[in-house]
């Protein structure tokens, strides 16, 4: 069998079973590979080239990027501005979100933008009580319609301008795709607004995080954080040595209370005062006078206030005494400290209920809610005999906007932006870069790095490209050259403005809009030749048409990002991307020869 039959075979099993969605994505873009391979189309390199491919490499070291980004607070940070102009109105909230992602995209890439944003907007949709499904479709083809504002938004722009120029017609401006771009963007903006509620699923997904903006005012309520706890270490002079605890309440000044006394980082019950020993007390005043006058020194003091309990250098975390565990029948009390001083019990239940001021002893099933820095948090907790309720580091990311490494992760992403615009490196070697410092920084550790790409969609990539290579190498490009010029060569230029928009649309729902970019360019360039017309119009209809992803979620990897957080079934991403397709195809028929002439 011919190769090229062979391609096409591979390509609609392909079809079939992304349809038929019983397979996983990975699986089905590995078979594609394999297949390929197994039927002599490619050699075994070319079968495996997609997973050394530089789009690979530069989606990875994107979603290291947003998860910085996110883990920073900086998309924290952007949230809470964003609910702060839009309230709780659906079109306010579509119509900004909608108009961030298509500008980050112009800065960092489609990809780069909805990988950013989809942690936020997740949230959001959580915190607003609306399903995630009626946000991330929109955010994705909101990107779409952005990466046609400035050159550097698709790598398709820089191939159309390359191949403009190639053409003998001069290379497209950096800016003047947006001709085209915000008219593309304004629609696809009206579109969503007017149509998404009842074109978009109403689904969530089986795990949704949950929106822990108002976790201090929760704990400050649950736990009865009304006082200042105050730590005060007892001096070799002091008067109250020799004092036990009961007689030592009833010498505190009024207000003041009693929560525990401390002897080398242990909680006692019962004995004499001693030097050294630190009392930790709760007071609604100030407590000066007292620390005077019984030659107290003050070590600790912690704001249990709700806009201070959490902030960039200290937050808190809940915890829970399993079954088994060994802090079963340790002594304990509100204001002591634990692991070796680096966090400090603000308060303890017991079913629901508060254990009180005075020292109680530990059973299975108590909850404890500690406060330190972020990273003792992190380091203290995974402790196996406590289970904690929420990971410090979620409370972080949504808690704590511009948080610690904010700023040296929004430098790194200015310097990969000044790089990608300004074309000095490849866009693989901009973010790989990028990606590097942000570990080189340590606003990411390695395994935090890891943990934060998607697999399933560099697979998914890696395992379509071959398909690309095969569908140019066998000749079933140029087949598809000829039928083109066979069906649409003597229409009109806008007929045949249509057909080529046609044939980038339907290539384009099946592999990367870039594979797609660089088969019907060709096409695009000589049909150009053989009417004897400028390429410019013909090379912007592949530009707009390869942005128009809208019907499948393997068109794009954005495509593909928001189909687990958002639920999406392969079928729903059509019901959406026809109104948007409408759209795209109406602007490349009607501005595109106006602005770019025949």
């Amino acid at each position: 069998m011919d190769p090229a039959d062979i391609t096409y075979l591979v390509l609609a099993a392909a079809v079939v079973l992304f349809v038929w969605n019983r397979l996983p994505v990975g699986v089905v873009a590995i078979s594609v590979a394999l297949a390929l391979y197994a039927t002599g189309v490619l050699s075994l390199d070319q079968a495996l080239a997609g997973f050394g491919d530089p789009t690979v490499a530069f989606i990875a070291a994107l979603f290291v990027i947003s998860e910085a980004l996110d883990a920073t607070g900086v998309t924290a940070w952007a949230g809470q501005q964003l609910i702060a102009r839009v309230g709780k109105s659906r079109t306010r909230l579509l119509v900004s979100m909608m108009i961030a992602c298509a500008v980050l995209t112009a800065l960092i890439s489609v990809n780069g933008a909805v990988a950013a944003l989809i942690p936020m907007i997740v949230i959001l949709a959580v915190r607003l009580g609306r399903p995630p499904s009626q946000l991330l479709m929109p955010l994705a083809f909101a990107a779409h319609a952005g990466s046609l504002l400035v050159l550097t938004g698709t790598p398709v722009n820089i191939i159309v301008s390359e191949a403009a120029a190639d053409a003998g017609a001069g290379a497209i401006g950096y800016f003047e795709f947006a001709l085209v771009g915000v008219p593309l963007l304004v629609g696809t903006i009206v579109i969503a607004v007017a149509l998404g509620a009842r074109l978009l699923p109403t689904t969530s997904p089986a795990t949704m995080p949950p929106d822990l903006s108002i976790l201090a005012k929760t704990l400050t309520r649950q736990y009865a954080l009304h006082n200042d706890l105050i730590q005060l270490r007892v001096s070799g002079r002091s008067e109250l040595i020799g004092t036990d605890s009961e007689t030592l309440a009833t010498l505190l000044p009024e207000g003041a209370a009693l929560r525990g006394v401390a002897r080398a980082g242990q909680a006692r019950i019962e004995g004499p005062i001693s030097a050294g020993d630190t009392l930790v007390i709760s007071a609604e005043n100030s407590v000066a006078a007292f620390v005077d006058e019984y030659a107290l020194t003050p070590c600790g003091r912690v704001d249990t206030s709700p806009d201070k309990l959490i902030g960039i250098e200290y937050g808190v975390a809940e915890v829970m005494i399993p079954p088994r565990s060994e802090f079963i029948g340790h002594t304990i009390f509100p204001g002591m400290m634990t692991a070796g001083g680096d966090l400090i019990l603000l308060s303890a239940q017991r079913s629901g209920e508060d254990l009180g001021p005075k020292p109680a002893t530990l059973r299975a099933g108590d909850t404890l809610l500690v406060r330190g820095s972020w990273n003792a948090l992190v380091e203290h907790i995974a402790d196996p005999e406590v289970r904690v309720v929420h990971e410090p580091d979620l409370i972080r990311r949504q808690t704590v906007p511009m948080g610690p490494g904010a700023k040296p992760a929004l430098a790194i992403v200015a310097v990969m932006i000044a790089l990608l615009a300004s074309g000095l490196v490849p866009a693989a070697v901009a973010a790989l870069l990028a990606a590097c410092a942000i570990v080189v920084c340590r606003v990411l550790t390695v395994d935090q790095a890891h943990r934060s790409i998607s697999w399933t969609t560099l697979i998914l990539v890696g395992g379509m490209i071959p398909l690309s290579t095969a569908i140019r190498d066998t000749g079933a490009a140029d087949q598809l050259a000829s039928i083109f010029l066979s069906v649409f060569g003597d229409l009109d230029r806008h007929l045949l403005l249509i057909g080529l928009f046609a044939v980038t649309v339907v290539l384009g729902q099946l592999i990367s809009n870039t594979a797609t970019a660089l088969i019907v360019i060709p096409i695009a360039v000589a049909i150009a030749d053989e009417i004897a017309v400028s390429p410019l119009p013909l090379l912007m209809t592949v530009a707009v048409a390869a942005a128009a992803s809208f019907l499948t979620p393997v068109a794009t990897p954005a495509n593909m990002m928001i189909m687990a957080p958002g639920d999406y079934r392969f079928g729903d991403y059509w019901k959406l991307g026809l109104p948007m397709l409408a759209w795209f195809l109406a602007v490349t028929v009607l501005a595109v020869p106006l602005i770019w002439t025949f």
